[in-house]
Parts: C-alpha cells; structure tokens; sequence
C-alpha cells in the first residue's frame, strides 16, 4: 500500500494474517469468525484507517445501511413532548451502535404519507421502526404492504398478525399506579387518560379501571381525557375539580399532562400530597424531578424500548429466527414527593 493509498479491503486482511473472505465476514458482523480473527481484523482497521466503500457493499448486499425512524405525529407533537426527544435520542444512539444511519420520517397529512410510501418502497432504507398508535392510521396500512422489515413501537391499531412489535406494560404500571395510590388510603381516586384514539391510553385507563373494580359507566364518572398535552392536563385537572370536589388522588397517563395537573391543583389552593396524590407515567427525566413537589411516576423505559426495537430490527435484516413477535417490557414506580 503507497503511503497515500487509500486503504483496501485487502491490506486488511494481509495487516492482520487472515484471508480477505475472513476480513470481509468480520466487518460484515458474521458469527462465523475466530475470536482471535475478529480481534485481528479490528486491530488491522484501526492501525490502517480503513474506512468500508458503502455504496460498493451496497451494490453487493444490496443494503443501504439506513433504517427510517417513522413518527405519525404532528411536527408540534414531536418538537414539544419531550417523550419524543427521547424516543429520537435513543433510536439514532442504537442505530449508531450497530453502524446504521437513522433517517427520521414524521408523517401526519396525507401528502405525508405518500412521500413516505415512495420512500420506503423506494429501496433507501433496509427496514423501519414505526411508530403510529392511532387508531384509523393510514400509515399501518401502507407500511404493512411493503417488501419491508418493520417493528413496531406499541400496539398498533388493528389485527397484529405477522407484526413485529415492542410494548411497555401500559395496563400493568396503571395497575401499580393506582394501587399505590389507594394503600395510602386515598378513596377519591380519579383518572386524567389520554386520547383514546391511542391504545397506549386505553391500556392504561384499564389498568386504572381493573384497580378501582370500575366499569366503564363508572369510569366515566372520574375520568377526564387530557390529550397526552400539558395544557390538557390542565384542563382536564379543572374538569375533574369541578365533577368530583371531594377527589384526594389523581392518577394521570403521563407526566407532561402531570405537570399541568399540579399547576391547576395549586392554583385551586390544593396542596400535594396532603390533600391530592399525584402519579404520572413515563418517568420523563426532564418532567418527573423538576415538577413542584417532585413527581412519582411509572417509569416505561424509551431507551430500552428503542434498543429492543433495533436489536429486532437486526435480526430480521440477518434473516435470523425471531423467537418472540411480540415484546411487552415491565413498567415499575418511582416514588418521589406527590404520592
């Protein structure tokens, strides 16, 4: 190799005593390598600088090295729930630590949903983490028709057959949530959802509902829908003032809406936790420990999730057997200060 040379695939193999078949199977991530090959082949790459032609791997694989990241959100949605920055931090962290290229896609209108069609079927990325919980969501369909590996974030609407999917225990932490809540001989106990048009929300409104022995008639009675927004937290915090006066605890779907609740339960002169419990879900770092008291929360963990996710992603791409289609991660509570 001259000493301006770029380095090839081939130097890396002499560099490190091996064959170039066994290089190239080390730097496409084959199992079938030596420890002492792969440790060999790494050292060769670093010592030379050796950087992999991509768009020659591609003609060969035909592998892009990208994967679409799909949100089915409205762009205000995205850029002002911090759920979602998290979300995006830890898609474009584990994708960077397999060596891919996150491509992120937000699709609400229909003009939207046609461009990330053509995308997609386009041959631009190798697969997708899709994330569209609304019910009647065109994007489910779309997606489903396409030649393209794909999990899923949550349940989607409708059947789920052949889908591949990572969920949190949404019913379960509701579950935790509230029974936390009644052991601290709370028995005014309402509930702020989120929209059901998500089946997150709805899957938290049963947990709740299954904790109080409520059907939905009752329900109904201490529920207030907050749209998964901090202003409607807030509202729907007023509407349950107004409907149940004699509330002592609140459980609300998630810690943006939580922090709406606090702001109407202080300005109505109500002090928390003496007079109302509060419990969020999500365990937002950025929401739960800077709220006023501090918040507890069911903490569903977004970077866990996402590292599943890609970890499934993968394995569909190396067309490995995937034991489990459908992966439900375990929600826990955090205590702090409101309950």
């Amino acid at each position: 190799m001259s000493i301006h040379a770029r380095p090839t695939l081939e130097d890396v193999a002499a560099r490190a005593g091996v064959s170039r078949a066994t290089a190239s199977r080390v730097l496409n991530a084959s199992p079938r390598v030596s420890p002492e090959a792969l440790e060999a082949v790494n050292a060769a790459v670093l010592a030379l600088g050796y950087q992999p032609n991509r768009a020659a791997r591609a003609l060969v694989t035909r592998r892009t090295g990208a994967v679409a990241v799909v949100f089915s959100e409205p762009e205000p949605k995205i850029f002002d729930d911090p759920h979602f920055a998290r979300l995006i931090r830890a898609g474009a962290r584990a994708l960077a630590d397999v060596d891919v290229q996150m491509v992120l896609m937000l699709v609400h209108s229909p003009d939207d949903q046609a461009r990330a069609h053509r995308f997609l079927a386009g041959g631009h990325v190798d697969g997708a983490l899709v994330f569209a919980p609304h019910r009647n969501d065109e994007l489910v369909s779309i997606v489903k028709k396409l030649p393209l590996p794909v999990v899923y974030a949550g349940k989607p609407w409708g059947s789920l057959r052949g889908m591949h999917l990572v969920d949190n225990d949404n019913e379960g932490g509701a579950v935790l949530a509230t029974e936390h809540l009644k052991s601290l001989g709370r028995k005014k106990i309402v509930h702020v959802s989120g929209p059901l048009d998500e089946l997150s929300a709805i899957d938290r409104l049963n947990g709740f509902k299954s904790a109080m022995g409520l059907d939905d008639k009752g329900a109904a009675k201490v529920t207030e829908d907050g749209g998964f927004t901090r202003e409607g937290g807030r509202k729907a915090m007023a509407a349950l003032l107004a409907k149940v006066p004699t509330l002592d605890a609140v459980f609300v779907a998630s810690d943006l809406m939580a922090a709406g609740a606090l702001e109407t339960l202080q300005e109505a002169g109500k002090r928390v936790p003496q007079d109302v419990a509060v419990v969020g879900f999500d365990d937002h770092v950025a929401i739960a420990e800077h709220t006023t008291p501090p918040l507890t929360s069911v903490r569903q963990d977004s970077d866990e999730q996402v590292k599943h996710m890609v970890e499934h992603l993968m394995k569909l791409l190396r067309d490995e057997t995937v034991k489990t289609k459908k992966q439900v991660l375990p929600t826990v509570l955090v205590r702090r200060e409101s309950a």
